[in-house]
């Protein structure tokens, strides 16, 4: 009976201990991950250096798999424009879009919770709201299919967002056939531009729309960068200007491990496409290309050399080595790869 009658003041005790803890915490982070104060403002700026996602940074640390490659966006309204941009961002699978997306979305909403932000600089002007249409899923119980939640949702963004909104958009428009897909995802970047007018990043696989960007004064085109080494592909992670010509589907698919055949199979079908060699037609490319034809073949053995550079960039352990013999080994490796 007395812990109840003194409710209300444990009850606020609680809160300004929820309310420290929570300070403390985010001041902690913030001195051990080297994070920014923010500078939030009533403007439509949006100025993002050398931003981060917090969480996959943890991760890769934590799994030793090199660290975070740190990218810039720029929404804020460039000259005389009374709106913020849009970034058109292309890439290919696994590249790093759908966590750039989140990263920049994060970024904006730790600023505007009062904490520092993992970021080299931010300069955010207030975003009244942020939407997100990113992942797919399904809804069974509604009876609803995987593209049509992402209509539903993606019609809530389109009927909702203001100039002051913040929307990130993942691959509008896969979950259907392609041209279908590429019309919806087409008009809806022209309705953001035009009629939300918010800032916003667009993730997209329909290259086709990078021509957008000649018509649409407020749109640009970004894209995640990539090395071709052998024929694989290594991911940057890196955001820079200009659009992908293509996505690396089967070299994707190849490092995920599906059979040497298939992903053989996958260049001969992609090769006649691009080439518009069966114009689309089904019963052609069968015809062509008979599907299991592929079983008898078998790729060729690729040439195993002495990698005496990978060797010796193996044997380095760079957290034992002194300044000077670091970079004596930097000077040994680069003499090694003119050979």
């Amino acid at each position: 009976a007395e812990a109840v009658s003194q409710a209300d003041k444990i009850r606020a005790g609680a809160e300004a201990l929820a309310v420290l803890d929570v300070s403390a915490a985010l001041a902690l982070l913030s001195e051990s991950e080297a994070w920014c104060r923010p500078i939030v403002d009533a403007s439509l700026a949006f100025a993002i250096s050398g931003g981060r996602h917090p969480v996959v940074e943890q991760s890769l640390r934590r799994s030793g798999e090199g660290p975070f490659v740190a990218n810039d966006c720029d929404l804020s309204p460039e000259g005389n424009a009374k709106n913020g941009a849009i970034w058109l961002l292309t890439g290919p699978n696994m590249g790093g879009k759908s966590t750039f997306l989140r990263q920049n979305a994060l970024i904006a909403i730790l600023a505007q919770t009062g904490s520092f932000v993992p970021a080299a600089s931010a300069h955010i002007g207030v975003v009244d709201r942020l939407f997100s249409r990113v992942g797919a899923s399904d809804d069974l119980a509604r009876g609803r299919s995987t593209f049509m939640v992402e209509m539903v949702e993606t019609a809530a963004i389109l009927n909702q967002a203001g100039e002051r909104a913040l929307v990130i958009l993942d691959e509008i428009g896969r979950g259907t056939a392609t041209f279908d897909g590429l019309s919806i995802a087409w008009a809806a970047v022209e309705y953001l531009h035009e009629k939300n007018r918010c800032r916003a990043i667009f993730a997209t696989h329909f290259h086709e729309m990078t021509a957008l960007a000649s018509k649409l004064a407020r749109l640009h085109n970004v894209t995640m960068r990539v090395k071709e080494w052998e024929g694989d592909v290594v991911f940057l992670h890196e955001v820079g200007k200009g659009a992908a010509d293509r996505s690396y589907g089967v070299q994707v698919a190849r490092l995920a491990g599906l059979p040497e055949a298939v992903v053989g199979r996958a260049r001969e079908v992609l090769h006649q496409l691009e080439a518009g060699e069966v114009s689309g037609k089904a019963n052609r490319l069968v015809d062509d290309l008979p599907l299991f034809s592929v079983a008898v073949k078998r790729e060729a053995p690729r040439q195993v050399k002495d990698d005496a550079l990978g060797a010796a960039l193996g044997a380095i352990n760079p957290d034992e080595m002194t300044p000077r013999e670091a970079l004596e080994a930097l000077y040994r490796l680069k003499g090694m790869a003119g050979k």
